[in-house]
């Protein structure tokens, strides 16, 4: 058995949120520095159209980081006629939302589901007409129980978990009347959001059996149930509608080119400047202008800078002036999910669709296992920080925990929190975080901006939140209320004709 161990840098993988689970770029692009260099994401290089070597130097607007945060900002801008200059430390666009090619298949290395209910990404999805696709369920799932893990038919493994998630999730409509606005209900929020997943789950009482049918979300979410806040999934239980069916309905759908392909397609559309592998090194205000400063020694100007780099990353950059406490607070404390690994696996056996879950703290590596179409790989996660994922006979025996006749041919693993430039998964926050920091966060520094998932109002930590974030920054209406029910509505993209279910086989609407 063989393996590749990526760590999420120019060559390598990533990961998406909660359940896991290429298209070139068109049109006259102006890219400099290295070829875009991933299976799945190509780009058209094109000579700059500034004849002027000072005008190749200084620009309306430079955004760092070119993730779906800082490419939406950079469609949004170009198209009120700025000239952009998109920096991005990789070799490739997209941040920690990345397809790529791997024995054959499309995986997603970060970033997976969209839905209707997410009405910023389903709004971009039509209006690029980028087909989407479902995935075809599972036929066996195999849960934990008290003395190992029991195999049970999809349509009757959750009722028991769907009955605990609606307990545990009581009152989070409440809290959130309008959950994309986080802190409408200021002094509710309050209330919950010193509370950490383990608090929920300690002050509800429950018995064994049932508390390890909770805490392989619980620490999936939250990297463990102790770090997690409370308050970050119950805002997400809100946005889908409150409902055990809604929540889990959220990860159904993938864009069928890889979710590479909307970055891509906003790219063709906006045509900015992009420089590959050109990680910052400095951010220096001066009266009318900020200068840039990457690495590799080259310097842009402009009059105002947008860091769509992960609230993570920040540390490692030099501001100047420094960064303002709450901004220092957030980025030393970490926001995201630091211990979360995902790993694509050629299983040979079972070839069967299934899903595992097993629960923290039992020596279960894998918190999430699964295969959701046929001939597809297998997708893990694992948070377990003594679990060596390199090992590869280690993994085989912890997948044998679960189904005693798996047996691994290969499998790849990404590392985020290895990545310089992520250093952790999608954005979820920890307890005091959203009452303390939030508002703060998006506030300007001066004339530097900040965007991203991480920051997000409404669909924190999932692409639907970048998008957001993107337009928020960059001055564009965001969709909530009334709008983002029209935009869900619309139906012009390719949906495919059959009943929709979750992965997890549940027929949710």
């Amino acid at each position: 058995m063989t393996h590749e161990n990526e760590s999420g840098r120019p060559e390598g993988r990533g990961l998406p949120r909660r359940s896991v689970l290429k298209a070139g770029v068109a049109g006259g692009l102006a890219i400099t520095g290295a070829a875009v260099a991933t299976s799945a994401t190509t780009a058209v290089a094109v000579a700059e159209d500034a004849k002027d070597p000072n005008l190749r130097r200084h620009f309306d607007v430079i955004v760092v980081g070119a993730g779906v945060a800082g490419v939406t900002a950079t469609r949004e801008l170009r198209a009120k006629g700025k000239r952009v200059l998109l920096l991005e430390a990789r070799n490739r666009v997209g941040g920690r939302t990345w397809t790529d090619t791997w024995r054959g298949h499309m995986i997603e290395r970060g970033g997976t589901w969209v839905d209707r209910l997410q009405p910023h990404v389903w709004r971009e999805l039509n209006r690029y007409q980028l087909p989407i696709m479902a995935d075809a369920g599972v036929v066996k799932s195999f849960m934990p129980t008290l003395t190992g893990f029991e195999e049970l038919d999809p349509s009757v493994a959750y009722i028991r978990q769907g009955e605990l998630f609606t307990k545990f999730f009581e009152d989070s409509t409440r809290i959130y009347p309008k959950p994309f606005s986080p802190l409408h209900r200021r002094d509710l929020v309050a209330q919950y959001d010193g509370f950490s997943l383990r608090d929920r789950l300690n002050q509800m009482k429950l018995t064994p059996a049932d508390e390890i049918l909770l805490t392989s979300w619980t620490s999936l979410y939250g990297g463990t149930s102790e770090r997690g806040a409370l308050t970050h999934i119950q805002q997400w239980w809100a946005l889908s509608g409150g409902t055990f069916e809604a929540f889990h309905g959220v990860n159904t759908y993938r864009p069928k080119l890889g979710t590479v392909s909307i970055v891509n397609a906003m790219l063709a559309e906006a045509k900015p400047v992009l420089k590959l592998n050109s990680p910052v090194k400095s951010v220096v205000q001066n009266p009318g202008k900020v200068t840039v400063t990457t690495r590799a020694g080259e310097v842009f100007t402009a009059p105002e800078v947008i860091m769509a780099v992960p609230v993570n990353v920040w540390r490692n950059i030099t501001f100047s002036p420094a960064l303002p406490a709450a901004h220092r607070e957030a980025t030393t404390a970490g926001m995201g999910v630091t211990e979360e690994r995902k790993l694509w696996i050629d299983l040979a056996k079972p070839s069967y669709r299934f899903v595992a879950e097993s629960p923290e703290g039992r020596g279960d590596p894998f918190c999430y296992i699964g295969r959701f179409n046929d001939g597809d790989p297998v997708v893990a996660f694992t948070v377990d920080t003594t679990f060596n994922e390199n090992d590869g006979d280690a993994v085989e025996r912890a997948i044998r925990r679960i189904i005693p006749e798996a047996k691994v041919r290969d499998y790849v693993v990404t590392n985020f929190a290895k990545d310089e430039f992520a250093l952790g998964t999608g954005g979820y926050r920890q307890p005091y975080q959203l009452i303390r920091l939030h508002e703060k966060l998006q506030q300007p520094h001066g004339r530097v901006k900040f965007a991203g998932s991480d920051i997000a109002n409404g669909w924190n930590g999932y692409i639907d939140g970048a998008i957001e974030d993107g337009l928020r920054v960059a001055g564009s209406p965001t969709l909530s209320g009334p709008a983002a029910v029209a935009a869900s509505a619309e139906e012009r993209i390719f949906v495919p004709k059959v009943n929709r279910q979750s992965y997890r086989g549940l027929s949710v609407r």
